[in-house]
């Protein structure tokens, strides 16, 4: 009983209906006035998605189940070991930062508009650091690996991912003056817009989503930084406010004349659960024993992936210029 016990609340967890249900259990609908309460009824929404998406696969004779293994399994893993992990990481980053903040804002709609500006820069930086930082890429690879998008993506990190990640984004909106209540509510919404535009072609056919796509980032957007297209790579690092893609140079819209592939360069096999979730690791340590000199070996950590001591890189630049080059070539 204790294990069926432990599935249904799993299941709930994963659902994200434990406040429904004590707001049906209860019958007080006076929550919903309250932000909580608002909250708590948005968070199915995106399970809810995915339910649909697979039902509409299945009905349509398009589901694979190996576009769904792998994330369904990180995801299980994960809450294995990483439960607690990323809240600790956020409450020691408040607690450190918070008392040295050079200035505080009210929670007022104007400063709620600086404060949501501010977590899409940490956010940005948090995430091109992911890309452009090899040991931090194999914590991010893992996100990235599977080869079809559909809303299970959302849940396919690398354990100690959230963590690294938030460690930067909560540093970085409480020295800029950010207080804990703002930066909850804006952690959800854009946990909830993070995980949307994950959403597969079963539910949204074309993610562009009219005139929304000058100024937010749309799932076509994200479906461009998760292809690894050279002229795709490394692009749309924002999650919701595209506007420090566009400061930095790296906003990239789908082409209609460029089929997106999905997935990571390097040869691994997507169905497998370690090459997916380890793999990159391992690569790492492989480039690390073969370099020479304690020096190259610290630059393979530290460079970007593709980066070789040998001068025969194949970072996503490179191969970027080249593809390009290439193209323009007559």
């Amino acid at each position: 009983m204790a294990i069926l016990e432990t599935l249904y609340q799993e299941l709930i967890s994963f659902l994200g209906i434990s406040n429904l249900l004590e707001l049906f259990r209860t019958g007080n609908y006076s929550s919903l006035l309250t932000l909580n309460g608002i909250l708590g009824v948005i968070s199915p929404v995106i399970p809810l998605l995915l339910l649909i998406e697979v039902v509409r696969a299945l009905v349509y004779k398009r589901f694979k189940i190996e576009d769904y293994k792998i994330p369904f399994l990180i995801f299980v893993l994960n809450r294995f070991i990483s439960r607690f992990i990323s809240i600790a990481a956020i409450a020691f980053c408040i607690g450190l930062f918070e008392k040295i903040a050079p200035f505080q804002v009210s929670f007022t709609w104007y400063w709620f508009i600086y404060g949501y500006v501010v977590w899409e820069f940490a956010h940005f930086v948090y995430h091109y650091l992911g890309h452009k930082v090899r040991i931090f890429w194999c914590l991010h690879s893992t996100h990235h690996a599977p080869t079809h998008m559909n809303l299970s993506v959302t849940y396919a990190h690398f354990f100690l991912e959230a963590p690294y990640a938030d460690v930067i984004r909560t540093s970085i909106c409480i020295l800029a003056g950010v207080k804990p209540p703002m930066l909850f509510l804006i952690m959800f919404i854009d946990g909830t817009w993070g995980s949307f535009i994950h959403v597969g072609e079963n539910i949204m056919k074309d993610g562009r989503m009219g005139f929304l796509s000058r100024i937010i980032l749309t799932p076509s957007y994200h479906r461009v930084h998760h292809a690894k297209n050279p002229l795709y790579m490394d692009t749309n690092f924002c999650n919701l406010l595209n506007i420090w893609d566009k400061v930095f140079g790296t906003f990239q819209p789908e082409q209609k004349e460029i089929k997106i592939a999905y997935g990571i360069t390097r040869e691994m096999d997507p169905g497998n659960l370690w090459d997916v979730y380890l793999g990159e690791l391992y690569c790492l340590w492989k480039d690390i024993r073969k370099a020479p000199g304690i020096g190259n070996k610290l630059l393979y950590i530290v460079m970007p992936p593709g980066w070789s001591h040998t001068g025969d890189h194949k970072t996503a630049s490179v191969v970027k210029k080249a593809s390009l080059a290439e193209a323009a070539a007559p």
